[in-house]
């Protein structure tokens, strides 16, 4: 019995790990992504996809300027002056107090809003404290 539903299961699932998909940019400067071809004389690449949600390699952060793009500059350290770590320490200090509520604490993960049990809601906090006590002093 259970090899007959091993059998079907791997049957519907074999189209997704062998999917085609094709990239191709209109004339707008958009650029689409689709399983089906785009239409016919549109320039266009294939595009491997690798069976999972995983990328190949992470991509590059693209700034556009004036319709060309370019690398992303590397993130600069921010200044230790007294209104940037005023500025930090308030931040701690409110994100340690919302973790400190009972309210649900709501985190983005990979691009979506997550609720996070308690376990994270220690580490966060934590983390927040060691973090406002090595900046902020005990205040």
């Amino acid at each position: 019995m259970r090899r007959p539903l091993l059998l079907v299961a791997l049957l519907l699932l074999a189209p997704q790990v062998f999917a085609q998909a094709y990239k191709w940019t209109d004339s707008a400067g958009t650029v689409h992504y689709s399983e089906t071809p785009p239409p016919t004389g549109t320039k266009y690449q294939r595009v491997t996809t690798t069976g999972t949600a995983e990328p190949l390699a992470q991509p590059a952060p693209v700034v556009e300027k004036s319709g060309s793009t370019e690398p992303a500059p590397a993130a600069q350290p921010v200044a230790d002056t007294p209104a940037n770590r005023a500025k930090f320490c308030t931040a701690l200090k409110s994100n340690l107090d919302m973790l400190k509520s009972d309210g649900p604490v709501v985190m983005q993960q990979d691009g979506q809003q997550k609720p996070i049990d308690d376990e994270q809601r220690k580490g966060q906090i934590s983390t927040a404290q060691a973090q406002y006590q090595q900046y902020c002093g005990s205040k």
